[in-house]
């Protein structure tokens, strides 16, 4: 069980690198696709603003690429090694896993991006409330 305080928590929910407590996006289901990138201004439990500068996440697209490719190799693997595929086949497998999981890629790199900026405090109440 992956717990609260940890970056991977974090990335795995979306909720607020800083203190756990909050999803960063306005609608928790990445598959809104209306919806899917739509994050808060900042943190209503510990304030902690999401948008550190303009045109912060760009960053982000160097992340998605990565996390895209990973997704394509296991995508990849799958159905040609263990299954057994035509390369064709593979290669439709591959297309279908990106479109279908872009969503998750999206957001999960953003997530992974304010997540390199933005570290978990586990004082973030006594610091809120001075």
């Amino acid at each position: 069980m992956i717990k609260k305080g940890s970056k991977l928590y974090s990335i795995l929910t979306g909720t607020c690198p800083k203190c756990n407590e909050e999803s960063m996006y306005i609608n928790p289901n990445p598959y809104a696709l209306m919806d899917t990138l739509k994050i808060g201004e900042k943190c209503s439990h510990c304030q902690t603003k999401y948008r550190l500068e303009p045109s912060f996440f760009f960053g982000s697209m160097y992340v998605s690429y990565g996390v895209g490719i990973a997704f394509a190799v296991a995508a990849f693997v799958i159905s040609y090694y263990i299954i057994g595929s035509t390369l064709t086949t593979a290669f439709i497998a591959i297309t279908a896993t990106l479109v279908v999981f872009m969503p998750i890629i999206m957001r999960g790199s953003r997530t992974i991006w304010i997540n390199l900026f933005i570290h978990y405090d586990k004082d973030w109440a006594k610091k809120v409330e001075k």
